[in-house]
C-alpha cells in the first residue's frame, strides 16, 4: 500500500491524483486518523493463519469476496460510481485486496483527501464515521473479501452525515489523538 495526499483535479478518478511535487502519507499517518494495514499473502488467503489470527483478533465473524470489473460487477458503471461519492458508514469498513489493484480515498484530520493505493495481499480498515470513498485504478480490476464484524450492514451515509453519533464520535476521538 501507498498512500499521498490527492491534487484537486477532477480529471478521471481511475488516476493517480498525485500532488508536485509527491506528498507522502506515512502508515503513522493514517493510524492517527483510524486507519490500520496488514499485508498479507493473498494466494492462500484461504487458510492463511496470519489472517486468521487478525479475524478472530478483531471479531471480523463474516466475509464474502467481490470482484469488481465490467465483465463480473452486475450494473459496473452505476455501482463504480456510487463506490465513490463520498460517504461513511456506522460501522468500520474492512477490505482485503485478493488481487488486482484500486484507490481508497479518505479525509484527514483537515478535511484533505488522502489516497491509499492498494493491491494484492494489502488488508485495510477504515473506521466507522470516517468519509471516504471507493474507485478502481486504470486497470477496471479488483477482487476483494470484504469483512465484517457480524452481519454484514451494506448502508452508506453520503456527506453531509455530521449529525450521525458515530461521525461524532469519530471528530472526536481526531481531537483526541
Amino acid at each position: 500500500m501507498e498512500a499521498w495526499y490527492m491534487d484537486e483535479s477532477s480529471e478521471d478518478q481511475r488516476l493517480p491524483h498525485r500532488l508536485s511535487p509527491n506528498q507522502p502519507v506515512t502508515r503513522e499517518q493514517l493510524q492517527h486518523i483510524g486507519v490500520y494495514y496488514w499485508k498479507l499473502n493473498a494466494d492462500i488467503y484461504e487458510n492463511d493463519p496470519e489472517l486468521q489470527t487478525i479475524r478472530e483478533e478483531r471479531g471480523y465473524s463474516f466475509m464474502d469476496i467481490i470482484t469488481i470489473h465490467p465483465d463480473k460487477l452486475p450494473d459496473y458503471g452505476n455501482k463504480v460510481k456510487m463506490f465513490y461519492e463520498e460517504h461513511l458508514h456506522l460501522d468500520d469498513e474492512i477490505r482485503y485486496i485478493l488481487d488486482g489493484s484500486s484507490y481508497f480515498d479518505v479525509r484527514d484530520k483537515d478535511d484533505r483527501w488522502i489516497r491509499l493505493a492498494v493491491s494484492k495481499g494489502d488488508l485495510i480498515t477504515l473506521p466507522a464515521g470516517i468519509y471516504h470513498r471507493f474507485t478502481v485504478d486504470e486497470t477496471n480490476y479488483t477482487k476483494a473479501m470484504r469483512l465484517f464484524v457480524g452481519e454484514p450492514v451494506w448502508k452508506a451515509y453520503n456527506r453531509p452525515a455530521d449529525d450521525f453519533d458515530i461521525r461524532k464520535t469519530y471528530v472526536s476521538s481526531l481531537r483526541s489523538s
